[in-house]
């Protein structure tokens, strides 16, 4: 071992003239570790609901999109399908409708988007036979009028199986007196489903193809054909390609630009977060430079002594330096394991602030999601103690440069 290693690591010891010094001590290494938990902890929570974000998303919405310019829709669809299918990469393939309407009941009136799905296909490419919670996806095919809603729109229109919820579509019911009436008919509700995502929960609802392109009068035409693929970060490969090689008038969309903005500003906001955080690490690193800072005044004699005994200026630096790295050291790695620890138990540690303030941390008609996820990427946290370790180490060079200055002769003068 060497002498600046055994020296750095004494002047950790306190003394009971130096016990302030270990106070500030323990504070700067308990200040490091604070900063590391919590950077941890909101990292992998940001991380966690990206990642359910996405799940969600992708569960309802297929990785990739066929659609064709104009308002007639994709005809011949049949046809279409089985060229689809055999793109690289592609494991599923459906057709589908999509519209804006109004559902009514006896006991209430919202809004939602009516998607249209030939349900055996639709099991091949959504989670949607997996999501639901009453009835069957295979009703729609026994019950040619059936509907499925989502768990929150269901409620919200107070109807339970068997009962009847008519669609209204604001326009195409003809001219009357009174200008354009609304399209209605009248469907039984066969099944009901929860995504766990609040948006898609009370705002979508299913039924057949023939039933929907009958009831918007699109003959044999469907809007588009959704796309599963067997990488979800291929979209874009397997939506150029799909371009290429059907031409105009199709399109393609990926479910990475479907929801560029919100991915976007999640990205933004962990970044952000990562930042802000940061600088409870680089307040814990003032107090570094302030231990250091008394060590060395505390220390001028010895330091002297040791340059008098041939000590060198890198020396005497290297004492200070590894003092201060051994301090943010510590609190890093207490940091990293208080961090994990916490991550760990979170929804324990929700659960019990909820029942102590009475609160609900998470309220679902808020958020998108109906649970705090959290997910521990071993990226981040390497960064994270990167980052901490780098910090820790740019606020020992000060302290250890001013004590390698020190001139032996002014300190032992009056000695």
């Amino acid at each position: 071992m060497s002498y600046e290693f055994y020296i750095g690591l004494r002047y950790l010891k306190s003394k009971r003239r130096q016990a302030l010094i270990s106070l500030i001590t323990l504070i700067s290494s308990g200040g490091v570790a604070l900063g590391v938990m919590a950077l941890i902890v909101v990292i992998s929570v940001m991380s966690g609901f990206e990642r359910d974000l996405r799940d969600k998303i992708l569960g309802t919405n297929a990785h990739v999109v066929l659609l064709r310019f104009g308002e007639k829709g994709i005809a011949d669809v049949d046809r279409l399908i089985p060229r689809v299918a055999q793109t690289p990469h592609a494991v599923g393939v459906a057709p589908f409708t999509l519209h804006q309407v109004m559902l009514t009941s006896r006991f209430g009136v919202m809004g939602a988007v009516l998607r249209g799905i030939d349900p055996e296909q639709e099991k091949r490419v959504t989670d949607l036979e997996r999501n639901m919670k009453e009835g069957s996806l295979d009703a729609l095919r026994q019950v040619s009028e059936g509907i499925i809603l989502g768990k929150a729109l269901a409620a919200g229109l107070g109807v339970k199986l068997g009962d009847p919820v008519n669609v209204v579509s604001p326009v195409g019911g003809g001219v009357t007196p009174l200008g354009m009436a609304p399209r209605v008919k009248q469907f039984t509700l066969v099944g009901v489903f929860e995504a766990g995502m609040y948006e898609y929960d009370a705002g979508l609802a299913y039924i057949p193809i023939p039933a929907a392109q009958a009831f918007f009068r699109m003959g044999d035409s469907v809007t588009g054909v959704e796309i599963k693929i067997d990488d979800i970060y291929r979209a874009p490969q397997v939506a150029g390609h799909l371009q290429e090689e059907l031409g105009f008038p199709f399109f393609t969309k990926t479910w990475m630009e479907m929801n560029k903005s919100l991915f976007s500003a999640l990205k933004l906001e962990k970044t952000v977060m990562f930042i802000i955080l940061v600088m409870i690490v680089l307040v814990a690193a003032f107090g570094i430079v302030s231990t250091l800072t008394m060590v060395v005044m505390e220390k001028t004699k010895e330091i002297a002594v040791l340059k008098s005994m041939g000590a060198t200026a890198a020396g005497i630096m290297k004492i200070f330096m590894i003092e201060g790295i051994v301090i943010g050291a510590v609190g890093t790695f207490l940091g990293l394991l208080g961090g994990l620890v916490v991550t760990a138990n979170l929804d324990g540690i929700v659960r019990f602030v909820e029942r102590v303030f009475g609160i609900t941390a998470f309220p679902r008609d808020v958020y998108f999601l109906d649970k705090l996820p959290h997910q521990v990427n071993t990226p981040d946290v390497v960064a994270v103690v990167i980052v901490a370790l780098v910090i820790s180490f740019l606020a020992t060079l000060y302290p250890s440069w001013q004590a390698s200055r020190l001139n032996p002769v002014e300190a032992l003068r009056y000695e």
